[in-house]
């Protein structure tokens, strides 16, 4: 055979006669639509890639847009009260504000510059994240916004009667129910935090947290000092304000209170006894909530407190968040608490999430004030806060007297 022949078979299977011959270009066509196949799968994927591509492009620019740093104008755009806020609060500038359009958002909307300024939201979340962490009866007690001057609470502290009935029987006439209203005023608070004008004239002086902590601060002690002892003129009525009777003789409108059975301190005899008969004056339906309200003195005196097998009445928070407890119940530490001293109330027990309301327009007001204490500027703040007892029932108190 020739080297010419030889090649003409190699090239041509198909002319190959035979089985083997089949074979070979049943397996040449095979390979060849398999090639075929892929080329189309591959022209189809780049198209699809460029289509993707080129999608990509024109939704990828908008969001570009929007994630890059926002400065100058960009900002001004996010937040126009903050900007003009900031400018007003450095420079008495207020035509930003003036010229804020009312959204029906209370915390971004100008208002008149007689009154002062609505403080922007970011400051005004601060406050509000301080007075809701700091030591004070805020931290229990039932927190209600409202946008009127005064807050109205109804309470029914009488049962609903019942009776038995027949089928052939007359009903009787069953009792009805108690109804207490309880209006709650609120009262303007404020501050008067004072800075001079070459700091703010500082452009990297953090001049919202600073205001914001100083307000905050401010804010606190007086609402803390008045949910204990205010006596309802022009500030929030205290819970200690209250008549305070003998619990076995409570009516409403009173405070019921247990006595420790020894003038300005514990009994001799039994000192940790005292704790849960106070506990256990509460009805079951409060009790579950219980919290007890002391100051740091008071608590220090408790801590040596055990019962009759010698353990300890007080126990530590596991963790740094969770309250120290008192006979298995928290403890909140409110410093404007009275003493331990004769007849003093020294400590308090209840649900106070029920027994006392706290109600408060949810908007903070700054006025800008750059002449009465030249060269310093005062920024005089305000907000408008109320609170009363609003379940007499739900809070007892713990005298120490002999009776």
């Amino acid at each position: 055979m020739t080297k010419e022949t030889k090649s003409r078979d190699l090239a041509e299977p198909a002319d190959t006669a035979g089985p083997v011959g089949e074979v070979k270009t049943a397996l040449t066509r095979f390979v060849s639509e398999i090639r075929s196949l892929n080329d189309g799968l591959n022209m189809r994927l780049q198209q699809t890639e460029e289509r993707l591509t080129m999608l990509d492009r024109k939704s990828f620019a908008p969001a570009q847009k929007q994630m890059r740093p926002q400065l100058s104008r960009d900002a001004d755009l996010d937040a126009p009260h903050q900007k003009a806020f900031d400018a007003y609060l450095r420079s008495g500038d207020d035509d930003g504000l003036r010229g804020i359009v009312p959204e029906g958002k209370a915390m971004s909307t100008a208002v008149a510059g007689d009154g002062g300024y609505l403080v922007d939201p970011q400051t005004a979340a601060t406050i509000q994240s301080v007075l809701r962490s700091s030591s004070s009866l805020r931290t229990v007690a039932n927190i209600v916004h409202v946008e009127a001057t005064s807050y109205d609470v109804l309470v029914d502290h009488a049962d609903l009667g019942h009776g038995w009935a027949t089928e052939t029987g007359a009903t009787a006439e069953t009792a009805t129910p108690g109804i207490e209203r309880i209006s709650i005023p609120l009262h303007e608070l404020s501050a008067l935090p004072k800075v001079s004008q070459r700091l703010l004239d500082d452009a990297a002086f953090d001049l919202e947290s600073w205001l914001a902590g100083r307000i905050a601060d401010r804010f606190a002690r007086a609402e803390a000092a008045a949910f204990v002892t205010g006596d309802g003129v022009d500030k929030p009525t205290g819970f200690l304000t209250h008549n305070a009777v003998a619990n076995d003789i409570w009516t409403w409108g009173n405070l019921g209170y247990v006595p420790t059975g020894a003038t300005g301190d514990f009994a001799s005899t039994d000192s940790a006894d005292v704790i849960f008969d106070l506990v256990y004056s509460l009805d079951a339906e409060y009790r579950a909530n219980g919290t007890f309200v002391m100051n740091s003195k008071t608590a220090g005196a408790l801590r040596k407190l055990k019962d009759g097998d010698g353990r300890f009445l007080w126990t530590d928070g596991l963790a740094a968040e969770q309250p120290a407890r008192l006979a298995g119940y928290p403890v909140v530490i409110a410093e404007d608490m009275p003493d331990i001293a004769a007849g003093a109330f020294a400590i308090a027990f209840g649900d106070f999430a029920a027994g006392y309301t706290v109600a408060e327009r949810p908007d903070v007001r700054i006025l800008r004030d750059p002449f009465s204490a030249k060269p310093h500027v005062l920024f005089y703040a305000t907000k408008r806060v109320g609170g009363d007892v609003s379940d007499f029932a739900a809070i007892k108190l713990l005298k120490f007297a002999a009776s």
